[in-house]
């Protein structure tokens, strides 16, 4: 940590950007959950199907991950060593969601939707990770109270 106390740049270009990025994830979550029909309609109805069968417990994964994610960049730009708590909970609700849905429904998923779910679950997976990590650093580093 600088010797003013400031948080550095960085902190708040990565908080910023992940809460946009986190927000598209929560924005999703709401819409399928709530069952929007215009944000639902880009996609047939078996895949419509496929979202509102989910169980409870791997809905709950999602909404642990997707809030998870959400509450990590809120606290991160509040500077909280509490942001690591939330995002170790996002990682959770993500590893719980994907073995739902890789694990469990990998067919159906592929069947569905293509190979597109595996390669953007990849990619937030490397997110979720860095963001964990990032938040480790940075309360290590005093940053982070």
């Amino acid at each position: 940590m600088s010797e003013t106390g400031k948080a550095p740049f960085h902190l708040w270009i990565v908080g910023i950007l992940t809460l946009l990025w986190n927000a598209i994830g929560a924005f999703d979550y709401t819409m399928t959950k709530l069952r929007n029909a215009d944000y639902l309609s880009a996609f047939t109805p078996e895949q419509q199907a496929y979202f509102h069968g989910f169980p409870l417990w791997a809905s709950a994964g999602w909404a642990l991950g997707v809030w998870g994610a959400v509450l990590g960049s809120i606290l991160l730009l509040a500077r909280s060593r509490h942001a690591v708590t939330a995002f170790a909970a996002s990682l959770a609700g993500l590893a719980i969601n994907s073995f739902y849905q890789f694990g469990l429904h990998y067919g159906d998923l592929e069947r569905l939707f293509g190979t597109f779910p595996m390669v953007f679950y990849a990619g937030v997976w490397i997110i979720a990770i860095t963001l964990f990590v990032y938040a480790r650093r940075q309360a290590a580093a005093g940053v982070l109270r």
